[in-house]
Formats: C-alpha cells, structure tokens, sequence
C-alpha cells in the first residue's frame, strides 16, 4: 500500500474523496493505526481538507468511526484552529437539521443528522480545548444576541428561534459552556 498523501492545496471536493479513500483502507484494514494519524493530520491542516474529512466521517454510516480512534483524535489535535470552529458549527448544523427534517417528516435524514450530531459531539468531547471553549461561547453569545462572530452564520442558514435554543442546549450538554444564565 503507498503512503497516503494529501495535495498541499487540497481542494473541498479532493478531501471528500481523499476522505472517502481513506475510510474505505481504515475499514478494509489496509493502513495501520500509526498511517492513519498523519493521514488525517495532513487533510485537517488545511481548512478545505478539514471540511472534506468532516462531512465524510461525520456523516458516514458504518459503525467503525463510533467511538473516534486514539489516532483520529491524536490527528485532530495538530490544527486545533481550523477543526475547532468546524466541529461547533457541524454540530450545531446537525442540531438544527435534525429538527427541520423531523418537521418534514423524514426521519431518515433525521437519523442522519443525528448521527453527526452524535459523532460531533464525541469528538468534541475528546479534544477538550481552549479554542473548542472559544467558539462554543461565541456561538452561544450570537444565539443569545443575535450579534457577535456567529450571527452570519445563524443567517445564513436561517435557523428559527427552536433550532437556535437547541443549538444553544446540545452546545451545554458538551460541556464546552460555562453556565451563566439559570444557575
């Protein structure tokens, strides 16, 4: 088996296939534990790559990624700043798309969703950073204000109040917020 290699300007698309490539060797058994740390590090070093491996794992649904490995955790802690802000807002996404796909009846993308609701929050869970804290409590404080680093975000996907209140709940489950209000 070659090494697996990731292009230094890894496209979105590039990462979701690289991403694909390399589950399917981690499923197979075809890398070794210590292939797979660098694999990963070399896609989430940038954020391009960091997307890709994230929709990919997050989303993917064979049972081997539950729990996270000692070496996807090991990789994800090499850019703390580019996989912190993406794992609030996958989890935060997948919050709110979970309660839109309900309300139209479909659970089979609820499931979905919950699953990388879930997957989000283990791994989120297991890198306990400063930087996770950050953009927990930032987006916690655009949900409270509707101002602040998060609000574009907020708009852009146009969650209601609902889906913003359960983001703000399942961001407290984390552990990730300091409680402040109803202490």
């Amino acid at each position: 088996m070659a090494a697996f290699t990731v292009p230094d300007a890894v496209s979105f698309e590039q990462a979701i296939a690289l991403s694909q490539s390399l589950l399917d060797q981690i499923e197979q058994g075809k890398l070794a534990e210590t292939e797979i740390e660098p694999a990963i590090a070399a896609l989430v070093a940038s954020e391009n790559g960091a997307r890709g491996f994230f929709v990919t794992y997050l989303s993917d649904d064979r049972p081997f990624a539950d729990p996270p490995t000692a070496a996807i955790i090991a990789a994800l802690k090499t850019s703390p700043d580019v996989v912190s802000p993406l794992l609030v807002k996958n989890l935060a996404m997948s919050t709110a798309m979970a309660i839109a796909h309900r309300r139209n009846q479909n659970e089979d993308l609820a499931q979905g969703s919950d699953r990388v609701q879930s997957r989000s929050t283990q791994l989120i869970q297991a890198l306990p950073s400063s930087q996770l804290q950050e953009q927990a409590q930032a987006l916690a404080e655009s949900i409270d204000t509707s101002t602040g680093a998060y609000q574009p975000f907020l708009q852009r996907w146009g969650y209601d109040p609902d889906q913003r209140q359960a983001i703000r709940r399942v961001l407290e489950q984390t552990g990730l917020l300091q409680m402040t209000n109803d202490e």
